[in-house]
């Protein structure tokens, strides 16, 4: 992708990507997740320069605020241990069905 597209499809000038590469300028941690969602990356691979590399992945994952997965995690959280059970029952029901 040339850094004019980059620049294009993250919103961040040119000028501020010419600074990461010439000046060995790392982005700032607002820009970190745009340009994950634009390179359809996890921020682990980005920030860490292994993807595609053999490693272990971490054994969590990260989740944006005000998306469908925060606020089910946040539900979810919330629950008995009963709710959970059944939740967790009804997800492996579903699961069946799609594969």
């Amino acid at each position: 992708m040339s850094q004019k597209t980059f620049s294009q499809k993250t919103g961040i000038p040119q000028s501020t990507i010419s600074d990461w590469k010439g000046k060995k300028v790392n982005p700032a941690a607002d820009k970190i997740m745009i340009i994950c969602s634009v390179l359809g990356i996890d921020p682990y691979d980005l920030l860490s320069g292994t993807e595609g590399d053999s490693y272990e992945k971490p054994s969590y994952i990260t989740v944006g605020k005000n998306t469908a997965e925060y606020l089910l995690v946040d539900k979810y959280r919330k629950m008995s241990k009963s709710q959970k059970d059944r939740l967790l029952g009804y997800l492996d029901a579903v699961a069946e069905k799609i594969r």
